[in-house]
């Protein structure tokens, strides 16, 4: 699943203390009437931690009262706006007069007080042509083929990481078997780290995504050495030339396709999105099922529907808390009946968007028989996640090794008594106990 970190500001921001709407600008060069209606009033968001898998109220506020309305984070300066509806989300990703490169150096409001990526060179923060430059590069790794080497790798791996939970016996932590090895061990194999190596890379994710304002130094210091770990891997594999991630980006570096900082860059991008993200999200998919006991039953019965109920999970699960990367607006342009100014600043809630009733009907109900399997769990438009393909593809896998070699797993305590990540910017168990 896509991971979309915030950009670094200033100091903390307070609900009072909301920017006086700007004066009234009559362009407008989308469609309806030239006068825009007032813009609504600033909403502070404190994007609190929330228990399970419980959606946030304040995104189900602003779907069914103010779909496109203004926020404010507790980080940063100004004001934003947040689009809500799945087709305002979708106009937003994908229209070019909103600019992801144009957040680079400047103040916004925000959730974190430090950046987790690079804004100067990963996919993160540019616009196509460039973005287009680099994606290409990166999606010679995630293609049909190598999914398919990948994948025979990846059930070996999740068969032998639960045969040692089968030793240690029930009751075991599903993430501490399971969802934290697994990933780490998927994505070494994808990137091209040696397995004896990999101990020194495995907790930097935790501190990229970590969030608030006591963990900025523990963020920068994990981004320094992420840095250091894989600029060491592409120069070894100029040398030793392999089919893996590190192997077509140091070919790409160079050939002059790229430049070295885009490669370092690219590969920080895959590695938390392909490693904390997929540990919490995964996570969360299990327990999903397991306070689902008639989902996975079915699941038990009719294993070909193992696809779709993937999709649903996905579309289901709030994988994240608050919102990712903002854009700014290049021109005057009207969202859902609002005209959003040129230079705004645009939050999309892709959440919210998986939520919205007139797309998934009934939508806080898990259905695995849903028509309509088009979610934006993984984005949309340009910036649409590339790793969604290995993010099924390790999905399915982890599902499907649980049932076949745990047919009776359940929790092994109440729902409500599964501990959940604090003050992070991805979802997801910290523990996972289950017996079978």
């Amino acid at each position: 699943m896509p991971l979309d970190p915030t950009p670094a500001t200033a100091g903390p921001a307070s609900a009072d203390q909301a920017p006086i709407d700007p004066a009234p600008t009559s362009a407008d060069p989308g469609p309806g009437p030239a006068a825009a209606p007032p813009s609504p009033p600033v909403r502070f968001w404190p994007v609190e931690d929330l228990p399970g898998l419980v959606p946030d109220p304040f995104l189900d506020v602003l779907s069914r009262e103010e779909p496109v309305t203004r926020i404010k984070l507790p980080y940063g300066e100004g004001c934003a706006w947040l689009v809500t509806r799945y087709e305002d989300v979708r106009f937003v990703t994908s229209d070019p007069r909103f600019s992801r490169e144009r957040v680079v150096g400047r103040a916004v409001t925000t959730m974190r007080p430090a950046p987790v990526a690079s804004q100067t060179a990963g996919l993160q923060y540019i616009d196509p042509p460039r973005h287009t430059r680099l994606r290409r590069v990166v999606a010679r790794a995630f293609t049909g083929r190598s999914m398919r080497r990948l994948r025979p790798l990846a059930e070996r791996r999740a068969a032998d990481l639960l045969d040692g939970m089968a030793r240690a016996g029930a009751p075991a932590d599903l993430m501490e078997h399971l969802h934290g090895p697994f990933p780490i061990a998927v994505l070494r194999d994808f990137l091209g780290v040696e397995e004896k190596d990999w101990h020194r890379w495995a907790t930097t994710g935790e501190a990229l995504l970590s969030a608030g304002a006591e963990s900025e130094e523990r963020a920068r210091e994990a981004a320094r050495t992420t840095r250091a770990r894989i600029t060491e891997l592409l120069e070894r594999r100029r040398e030793e030339p392999r089919d893996d991630l590190a192997g077509v980006l140091a070919r790409a570096a160079a050939a002059g396709e790229i430049t070295d900082d885009e490669a370092v860059s690219l590969a920080i991008a895959v590695q938390v999105s392909g490693g904390h993200a997929v540990r919490n999200n995964s996570g969360s998919m299990m327990y999903a099922l397991l306070t689902h006991p008639g989902h996975l039953d079915r699941l038990r019965r009719e294993p070909e529907l193992l696809p779709r109920a993937v999709e649903e999970l996905f579309r289901y699960v709030p994988h994240r808390n608050g919102v990712g990367i903002p854009r700014v607006a290049t021109e005057d342009v009207r969202v859902g009946g609002r005209l959003i100014r040129a230079g705004d600043v645009v939050y999309n809630a892709y959440l919210a968007a998986n939520r919205d009733p007139a797309v998934f009907p009934d939508p806080d109900t898990l259905d695995f028989d849903r028509v309509n399997l088009a979610h934006v769990a993984f984005g949309y438009g340009p910036h649409h996640c590339l790793a969604a393909v290995m993010a099924r593809m390790e999905a399915e896998v982890m599902i499907d090794a649980v049932l076949t070699r745990f047919p009776g797993i359940r929790l092994a305590v109440p729902p409500e008594e599964v501990e959940f990540q604090r003050q992070g910017l991805i979802r997801g168990p910290r523990t996972l106990p289950v017996t079978w």
